[in-house]
């Protein structure tokens, strides 16, 4: 009997250790799966913590800032012209020719490349912008504003053609309509009270003008036109440029100021 008594025992012994066992297995099991889905938690959320702190970032963001200080033009101004050009699109080309974000024609293109240290490529963002930049400030400086925004977009012969009684183009006059309202809170350093175009004929009152009475069809600008309008003429540019052309023309040095880029 008591032989028997132990054997049981003996066999009892290993059931209840196979059960403690399995009481604990149990709970090392969920706690090694809740420690798993902590770490994927973490995991997990990281990323969507950063992305929701990420702030959309704008490419041309230095390019805009270096042409504004270089050249006295409001940012805002820069990348109104942008928007309505080229959408942002750095290689965006128009039916007339207009290169880049802000479609610059090639003749022009060519007379900025004469005077400042600018690559071959009118697609490259940062020189396109210069470039851009630098004849926004002549136009301004000749015309005025908006009056700026006329020459700019068919060219300063085009304009001048207007300021003497011969109509603008309509792609011109929509042109005006969308970004005056966008540079209106802008200002230029050292703005001209009277604007005066080249030859000293004063241009008109943008308001009272005839400049939106719509342009019969048939007077869109030519290629050769916008092409030409920048080599055609000359204008100086005011103190207010901090930079220093590489050669006469386009914009007059001010000794003491920025180096051109």
């Amino acid at each position: 009997m008591p032989y028997h008594n132990v054997s049981i025992a003996s066999r009892l012994r290993p059931t209840r250790s196979r059960s403690v066992a399995g009481q604990r297995h149990p709970v090392r099991r969920f706690a090694l799966r809740l420690l798993s889905g902590l770490l994927l938690s973490a995991c997990s959320v990281g990323p969507c913590i950063a992305q929701a702190n990420a702030v959309p970032t704008d490419p041309y963001a230095a390019h805009i800032a270096e042409a504004s200080r270089r050249f006295a033009v409001p940012a805002t101004w820069i990348r109104a012209v942008i928007g309505k050009e080229s959408a942002g699109d750095a290689r965006a080309v128009s039916s007339a020719g207009a290169r880049g974000l802000m479609q610059i024609m090639p003749g022009t293109w060519h007379e900025l490349r004469a005077r400042w240290p600018l690559g071959q490529d009118p697609f490259d963002p940062r020189d396109n912008i210069l470039a851009g930049t630098a004849y926004l400030r002549e136009m301004h400086d000749r015309f005025g504003s908006p009056g700026f925004l006329a020459a700019y977009n068919a060219g300063p012969a085009r304009y001048e053609a207007y300021l003497t009684g011969h109509p603008l183009p309509a792609e011109t006059l929509t042109y005006v309509e969308t970004l005056s309202p966008l540079i209106d809170g802008g200002s230029l350093t050292e703005r001209a009270s009277t604007p005066v175009a080249s030859g000293g004929a004063a241009t008109l009152p943008w308001p009272s003008s005839p400049l939106f009475v719509r342009a019969a069809a048939g007077t869109e600008p030519t290629l050769s036109e916008r092409e030409n309008s920048a080599a055609a003429e000359r204008s100086v540019m005011p103190d207010a440029i901090a930079t220093k052309p590489r050669s006469n023309g386009l914009f007059a040095a001010r000794t003491g100021m920025g180096e051109p880029f």
